[in-house]
């Protein structure tokens, strides 16, 4: 039995009217016009949906529980709203902020995400470097006063709506692969421009995008944490991004299980339902096995997530192990919709595509396993053996 306080069930609900209101009934027109209109951030921000982690002198709650997050993605998933990237915004490049930031930084730039006036994206992945960040050509040269940026980006979520974006960059502070630098740039920076509103096999409502920088000025004041440490500070987030999808990528397994368990007890087939049939039970009984099971490591790695323990070895496992377990659900999905399950007017088939990514962003299943692999031949391991 999963366990929230009042407080929290109470929150689940307001956030779940505030989908019902504001952002379901516009989403297949976001998705036509490939992008969320802005003002869905603001209303968020109105109703202190956005950033709630940071402090309360900045325009926060300063309750820095994981779980308010954790049901804000489980939320968005059951609306069908996951295409407006909140979770981007609030809790995967906002608290690049919070540890990294002067106080001087976190006074300019968190009230206005916290209000949503302001979007929030981060820029690592370039064409030739993903996951493979000492792969980055992006550069960035001291130029005294300021920094001299010069590079590209691509498939960069809110790449359009964002309004400062957290760019990683190669910098010439020892000669090092992995000396990357953070920078803050924002819209109207000389020499930032965007390309093309990706198209994509899914997520048609999140605005993915190219960009593009030559001879940007950065001052001095929009450094991101130390010069020279930008990779470690990536690394520093990416236990919790991997714990982030996780949630999400288990939530839509979810989902599709119950579309699909709704789906196979209506279709008559042969003279009785679809559900009667043994393939059909034993095929969603051994996923709603996995499910469950997945669903409690989820909750305990949240669990320590708030006591600090989270280690990147149970990240990786969350990631690779929802990841994959969401795919088998929305194929097997798709399977038992049979021809309706190829139709764009059934949930089952948007989440399909929209899902694809899922086992490649954040790390791909391929980098998440060579993570768990690295632990087990590691002098750390132990399992029984002491």
């Amino acid at each position: 039995m999963r366990k929230f306080t009042e407080e929290q069930n109470m929150f689940r609900e307001s956030f779940r009217r505030f989908l019902a209101e504001e952002v379901a009934p516009h989403m297949e027109h976001w998705r036509e016009q490939g992008i969320v209109d802005r003002e869905v951030f603001r209303k968020a921000g109105d109703r202190g949906f956005l950033l709630i982690w940071a402090d309360e002198k900045y325009g926060g709650t300063g309750d820095s529980d994981f779980r308010f997050e954790q049901i804000m993605i489980e939320e968005n998933v059951r609306a069908g709203t996951g295409e407006w990237y909140c979770t981007l915004h609030s809790r995967l490049v906002g608290p690049y902020f919070a540890n990294f930031g002067t106080e001087e930084q976190k006074q300019r730039f968190l009230p206005p995400c916290i209000s949503g006036e302001k979007i929030l994206a981060i820029a690592m992945t370039e064409p030739d470097a993903g996951s493979d960040l000492a792969g980055m050509r992006t550069k960035a040269k001291d130029m005294g006063d300021h920094y001299l940026l010069n590079g590209a980006k691509t498939y960069i979520s809110n790449g359009i709506n964002s309004d400062i974006v957290i760019v990683a960059a190669k910098t010439e502070t020892g000669g090092k692969s992995h000396d990357l630098t953070l920078f803050i740039v924002e819209r109207d920076m000389e020499g930032f421009e965007r390309g093309r509103n990706l198209d994509k096999m899914g997520g048609h409502a999140q605005d993915t995008a190219e960009l593009f920088f030559k001879d940007v000025i950065i001052p001095k004041e929009n450094v991101l944490g130390d010069p020279g440490r930008g990779f470690y500070h990536l690394m520093h987030g990416l236990a919790e991004e991997r714990l982030l999808g996780a949630i999400g990528f288990l939530s839509n397994a979810h989902k599709a299980f119950d579309l699909t368990r709704d789906y196979v007890m209506q279709r008559k087939v042969f003279g009785g339902v679809l559900s009667s049939m043994q393939n059909t039970q034993f095929k969603l009984a051994e996923l709603d096995a996995e499910i469950e099971i997945a669903q409690v490591y989820l909750d305990h790695c949240v669990a320590l997530h708030n006591e600090g323990k989270l280690t990147a070895n149970m990240a990786a496992k969350a990631k690779l192990r929802c990841s994959e377990i969401e795919w088998r659900m929305l194929d097997e999905g798709v399977q038992l919709h049979g021809g309706a399950g190829y139709m764009r007017e059934y949930d089952i088939c948007r989440m399909f595509t929209g899902s694809r990514v899922n086992r490649i962003m954040g790390g791909t299943s391929e980098i998440m396993k060579l993570i768990i692999g690295r632990e087990i031949f590691s002098d750390r391991y132990k399992y029984f053996l002491e």
